[in-house]
Order: C-alpha cells, then sequence, then structure tokens
C-alpha cells in the first residue's frame, strides 16, 4: 500500500505543476492587463492621475516575473507551442504597457495594439505586397535557386574536376553580403521582381549546392563496397545509397534557404521596386516615420517566414516518417 500510494503521489506531481504554471500564467495576464488599463489614455497629456505610471511599471515587473515562471512550469511538462504562444502574448501585453507608462511616441516605437490596428486597417494592401514578395519573388526564386543547387551538385559529384574547381567558389559566393549584391543585380535586370527572385536564387543557390554535395559524398563506404559486391548498377546504388543519405544535408539547406529566401525579397526591393513588396512598404513607410505601418508589414514578413520554414520542416518530417515505414514494411 505504501508503494502504490508513493507512486500515486510521484503521478500527481506533474499534474499539480503544470497547474501551478496555468494558475501564475493567469496572474501574470491579470497584472499586465491592469498596468495596461491604468496607463490607457497615455497620448492625451495630463489623462493619466498621478502615480499611475509607476504603479504600472511595478506591476510589470511583478506580471514578468509570475509569467516566466509559469511559463517555466507549463513548459516543463506540455509539448507542443502552447508554452511559447502564451509566452508570446504575455511578452506583447507586457511591451504595451511599459510603453504606454514611459509615453513613448508612436512615432519612434508603436505599442502592439497600434501594430494590430494598422494591420487589420491595412490588411488589404499588406497582403497585395506579400503576394509580390512571397509568392514571385521569394517561391519563384528559392524553387530556382534550389533546383539549379541540386542540379550542379549532382554535376559536381559526377565530375571530380568540378569539385576542385567549381566548389570553392560556391563557398566564396556564398560569404558575399546580400546587400552588396541586390543593387547590382536589380541594375542590370531591372526593377520588376524578376531581378529580385534572381537575388533570391543566387543566396539559395550556394548553401544547397555545398550542402548536397556534401551530403551525397557522405554515403558510408561499406555500403558502396556492399554495391560493387552485388553488382548493382551505378544509377541504383546512387539512389539506393547516396541520395538516402544526402536527404538531411538538403533538408538543411532548404530550410536554411526559407530565411535567406525572404531577406534576399525585402532587401532587394530596397534598391528598387515597381511600387509594390513588403520592402518596399517598410522603406517608404519608415520615410514617412509611419511606423506602425512598418512593424505591420515587418510582421507578416515574419509569419511568412516561419511558415515557409514550417512547411519545409513539415516536410522534412514527413519524408523520414514514410521512409521509415517503408523500411519497417521491408523487414
Amino acid at each position: 500500500m505504501a508503494t502504490r500510494a508513493a507512486g500515486l503521489t510521484r503521478a500527481a506531481r506533474p499534474a499539480q505543476g503544470v497547474a501551478l504554471g496555468w494558475a501564475l500564467v493567469a496572474a501574470s495576464g491579470l497584472l499586465l492587463a491592469l498596468a495596461v488599463r491604468l496607463v490607457l489614455p497615455y497620448e492625451a497629456e495630463g489623462a493619466v492621475w498621478h502615480g499611475a505610471r509607476a504603479l504600472a511599471l511595478a506591476l510589470v515587473a511583478l506580471g514578468v516575473l509570475a509569467g516566466a515562471l509559469g511559463v517555466g512550469g507549463v513548459a516543463a511538462r506540455t509539448r507542443g507551442l502552447t508554452p511559447s504562444l502564451v509566452a508570446l502574448a504575455l511578452a506583447l501585453v507586457a511591451v504595451e504597457a511599459v510603453l504606454r507608462a514611459n509615453a513613448v511616441p508612436a512615432g519612434l516605437i508603436p505599442t502592439p495594439g497600434r501594430v494590430a490596428r494598422v494591420l487589420w486597417e491595412a490588411r488589404f494592401v499588406l497582403l497585395s505586397d506579400a503576394r509580390v514578395t512571397f509568392a514571385q519573388e521569394a517561391l519563384v526564386g528559392y524553387l530556382g535557386g534550389a533546383l539549379a543547387g541540386i542540379l550542379l551538385a549532382l554535376a559536381v559529384v559526377r565530375f571530380r574536376f568540378l569539385e576542385r574547381g567549381l566548389l570553392p567558389y560556391a563557398g566564396l559566393f556564398s560569404s558575399v553580403p546580400i546587400v552588396a549584391l541586390a543593387p547590382v543585380v536589380v541594375k542590370a535586370f531591372g526593377l520588376e521582381w524578376t531581378s529580385k527572385a534572381i537575388i533570391v536564387g543566387i543566396t539559395v543557390l550556394f548553401p544547397v549546392v555545398v550542402n548536397v554535395v556534401r551530403g551525397l559524398q557522405s554515403a558510408s563506404p561499406l555500403h558502396l563496397d556492399l554495391m560493387r559486391t552485388y553488382a548493382v548498377p551505378p544509377a541504383r546504388t546512387f539512389a539506393l545509397v547516396r541520395v538516402p543519405a544526402s536527404l538531411p544535408f538538403l533538408f538543411n539547406a532548404l530550410k536554411v534557404g526559407t530565411t535567406l529566401a525572404m531577406i534576399g525579397a525585402i532587401v532587394g526591393e530596397f534598391f528598387g521596386t515597381t511600387g509594390q513588396g513588403l520592402g518596399f512598404r517598410i522603406q517608404i513607410e519608415a520615410g514617412r516615420f509611419n511606423l506602425d505601418v512598418v512593424w505591420a508589414a515587418i510582421v507578416v514578413a515574419s509569419v511568412l517566414g516561419i511558415m515557409f520554414y514550417g512547411l519545409v520542416a513539415w516536410l522534412e518530417a514527413r519524408l523520414a516518417s514514410s521512409r521509415q515505414e517503408s523500411a519497417i514494411s521491408r523487414r
């Protein structure tokens, strides 16, 4: 009986820890919401009673401490995105309270509430800009650069002289800053979206080449010797041994390429565009000191980048699970 009671006690501890964590998160949310409420009309001079800002900052400090402890307790026993989403929500409320308590001008740092309002009010303009930046520039350039990189890597592995004569330059070109590359490409290919797609393709190309070559060359010598022993044709050996060995390297390059694609497209728009795109929107609104619009465009670009990365990571996980299932079925 004592052993069973001890086991039940140990099993109840995680549930108690999660409950305590959520209680701290709720307390943090209430403290931060109260802090925002105290300094809500911060734009009107004298609209906040004396001492409200100091009290709001104190509540923010307590709320952040309670939120950190609560999210830590929840994250220790909860899987998935829930802890990170809760932490993001609490952080946004805390920033809102701090900016309002210190009466920071919206032309310097806009509050998250203002950014959210602009996201809704300018949603059609931002979606149109996102279509140009992501669908036309980043995605087309990414697919073209990845495909060209894979084909070039296959040629490098097939013809050894290319590895000695071409691969060192691939590593060299991959270190060229996008800021130095973008104006040259825009001047050469014009202001249309194709010039930005070319910038993205170049930035994605070289990481894919280097990683795929290393992956194809990382195949186990023992497996290659076994294939030669059984007189397996070179093409089939390549498909059965080298390609599976290169997939982790390929997907690492593709995941890095998702971030490079968005960065390349936005930076390319800084040096010339036809009047559309998230980079153009950031540049033009920053010059007008409409920083709430700038932050709204940054939020849209960040969400697109995260979704793009998540899609590639999901494809990698699906491919890995299907390979594992097929290996089990063959046994």
